[in-house]
């Protein structure tokens, strides 16, 4: 009996420790500020991104993927799988009481990491709350320089770098030696990169003529400013090098093969940055619901299950993140979510069915009242105020479709996408007095007083 006892034991561990290693490793990098027109393999001729081409043309490249128009209202729903409408509070927080693909891909038994910026609040605890056991973050607890000089948040603490340190590449160099670390590892690992970059202040980047070592030496915070286009290319490449940086280090490490990674981005292009894309302008629209505020790279390359040099054409948003990572890494989805797992497009099921429309709600400072609500397919946009657009022949949505008789041709998809708004308006409606609340509160995880008590510590040792 107990040679039986002890032989199912030996069959459980391996059975456990095969499913381990079959599981993915995962890695979620989301550029920040830096619409579709600013990958090479979309067309572009103003930006050279040879490290995201090459990571597309391993894998699958999505041409009609939307994020949120602003950074927060994106981080909140990658990480939750839930449309803004039902969960997002205000700027610069993400509600204590979301559950995040941090918490899923832990509670699945990942070893999980977040580097890059955070803006979300919450404090040292918040960071774990959410699902992180390693971080190493920009804007945690407050907001010094992210890129000459600067300042982050390390496993718990507070550091300053003061001797000609570029943030993102500490950022990225943090990432490379947690990869080290799970080398052998039993436990696959999940990373999650919200980068700092290429988000203003634009400035010369290391090794480029005008970079400076001193700058932003001696100051207390991030200085403003810094928004004109001179260095915006050399931020474009900066954000492509560190993908080719990660991507790299897990060749290196004999990773690549089993690790899915996906590169987005959190929003278009900052408003100041003008580009062009197959000929025609193409101006920053970050902050706007159209299509260059919300049309953003996205591609997933997972050399052991997704075939290379594929495209897919059909509609992909934020809210899908989450389901799929955590599908892929044995996980349990939440019942709640808006989004739908990429995982069997992955793996190549015929059976997959592409999104019909997807959805959009957006206000900034989480105003209810005064939210933009929109459908779309790839090519047409339907607001809930009845504005109606074809965005592949009017981007900046200059001619409202409806605003007269609409032709014949075009009832039928009006008339779907009216459909389609209806369930999302109840859904809003149905949300709007919990959200208001929380709003009104000014609801804050109760860790932001044990930061405070932190930061008060330090300085006492320090004095």
């Amino acid at each position: 009996m107990k040679t039986l006892s002890v032989l199912l034991l030996v069959i459980l561990f391996t059975a456990h420790s095969a499913l381990a290693a079959d599981r993915p490793n995962v890695v979620v990098i989301m550029a920040d500020d830096m619409g579709y027109e600013c990958v090479s393999a979309h067309g572009s001729k103003m930006y050279k991104t040879p490290h995201i081409d090459a990571l597309a043309a391993s894998g699958m490249r999505f041409e009609h993927a939307h994020s949120q128009p602003i950074c927060t209202p994106s981080r909140v729903q990658i990480m939750t799988g839930i449309y803004n409408n039902r969960n997002y509070t205000k700027f610069g927080v993400l509600d204590p009481g979301e559950i995040t693909f941090g918490n899923l891909m832990k509670d699945a038994g990942y070893n999980t990491c977040i580097a890059g910026k955070w803006q979300l609040k919450g404090g040292f605890e918040g960071v774990k709350r959410f699902g992180f056991d390693r971080h190493c973050l920009w804007q945690l607890t407050r907001r010094p320089s992210r890129y000459p000089n600067p300042g982050l948040e390390i496993d718990g603490e507070e550091k300053d770098f003061k001797n000609g340190e570029f943030g993102p590449h500490l950022v990225s160099d943090y990432i490379c030696k947690f990869l080290e670390e799970q080398k052998g590892s039993e436990k696959p690992f999940f990373v999650y990169y919200p980068m700092i970059e290429p988000h203003w202040p634009f400035v010369p980047t290391p090794g480029s003529p005008d970079w400076d070592p001193k700058m932003w030496r001696d100051a207390k915070g991030e200085p403003g400013g810094y928004k004109d286009q001179k260095y915006w290319d050399l931020m474009v490449t900066l954000t492509d090098d560190m993908v080719g940086r990660l991507t790299a280090k897990l060749d290196e490490l004999g990773l690549r093969k089993n690790t899915l990674v996906i590169f987005t981005c959190d929003n278009g292009t900052y408003t100041g940055v003008k580009s062009k894309l197959n000929g025609k302008p193409y101006p920053g629209g970050k902050g706007s619901p159209k299509d260059n505020g919300t049309h953003v790279p996205f591609v997933a390359s997972w050399p052991a299950t997704i075939k290379p040099g594929q495209v897919w054409k059909e509609l992909v948003d934020f809210s899908d993140v989450l389901p799929t990572v955590v599908e892929a890494g044995g996980g349990k989805i939440p019942g709640k979510i808006d989004g739908r797992s990429l995982l069997p497009l992955f793996e190549g099921d015929e059976k997959y069915k592409p999104r019909d429309y997807i959805y959009c709600w957006y206000e900034r400072n989480g105003v209810r009242k005064k939210a933009s609500q929109h459908v779309r397919t790839a090519r047409y946009k339907l607001y809930a105020s009845g504005e109606f657009y074809d965005t592949k022949e009017d981007m900046l949505e200059k001619k409202n479709l409806a605003a007269s008789a609409l032709p014949d041709a075009l009832v039928p998809i009006h008339k779907v996408l009216t459909q389609a708004l209806e369930p999302h308006l109840a859904a809003t409606k149905a949300a709007d007095a919990t959200q208001n609340a929380k709003r009104s509160a000014g609801e804050k995880p109760k860790t932001d007083k044990a930061s405070k008590k932190e930061k008060s510590k330090k300085k006492q040792k320090a004095a």
